[in-house]
């Protein structure tokens, strides 16, 4: 049997040749807008809605973007770093060599999207909706994704380590060529979509339990009742 073949890595993003900090007065969020070599830097951007605007290597630092709406949004060759990016909802918008580190996306919405060589890196990420998005070199490491929703997404180029997966969901997912490693898998659900995927021996043991349990297939030790205290005589 062929050996899997090795994860896609990421494309780092490509730096701008100058930054130059952002305001709030003049880099506003707005409809259409085009940020380019940005700094956004200590910025209050809360509860912004933004449709089609496009971000070319911008860096977001302990900005806190929590509850905005994006449309159509692309943010590409950007590094998010300590920033709040919570319960912000994105419909149809896509990430391009982006590397996002310590930063809280907990229910973050990102629907019918696209995310390409993208980093998530020591994220919380928990309770987020991934429908439908499509993940091609994507790698998530030491992130909690613990209740997120991957319903109908392609997860062909998705890559876990050591991640929270508990309790998320994963119906009508596409995995063939996603990998797992070292990651918590209990009560995930969709645990049918996992074909061709590439899982380690000790996420096995766990994702073995919750696959029966879907299956309805009864587990046991191997022993007759009548091998049991109480059994038959």
């Amino acid at each position: 049997m062929p050996s899997p073949s090795r994860p896609a890595v990421p494309a780092k993003p490509r730096p701008p040749k100058a930054l130059e900090l952002a305001t709030v007065d003049e880099d506003d969020l707005r409809d259409e807008g085009a940020y380019t070599g940005l700094g956004f830097y200590d910025l209050d951007l809360t509860g912004r809605s933004a449709k089609g605007a496009e971000f070319d290597q911008c860096r977001f630092n302990r900005t806190d973007l929590s509850g905005s709406s994006f449309v159509k949004v692309s943010l590409t060759d950007c590094l998010v770093e300590s920033s709040n990016f919570a319960n912000l909802h994105g419909d149809q918008s896509s990430l391009l060599r982006v590397a996002v580190k310590d930063s809280r996306l907990t229910g973050l919405q990102w629907l019918d999207g696209v995310l390409r060589d993208v980093t998530l890196r020591d994220c919380r990420i928990d309770l987020s909706v991934f429908r439908a998005t499509k993940f091609g070199a994507v790698l998530f490491e030491d992130c909690n994704l613990a209740g997120a929703d991957f319903t109908g997404a392609d997860l062909t180029g998705a890559t876990f380590a050591r991640c929270d997966l508990t309790g998320a969901q994963f119906s009508a997912a596409i995995m063939d060529g996603a990998r797992l490693t070292d990651c918590a898998l209990s009560g995930i659900g969709g645990v049918t979509s996992f074909a061709g995927a590439t899982i380690s021996t000790g996420d096995l043991i766990a994702l073995s339990h919750t696959l029966a349990a879907a299956l309805n297939i009864t587990v046991s030790d191997g022993r007759s009742t009548d091998d049991t205290p109480g059994g038959r005589t």
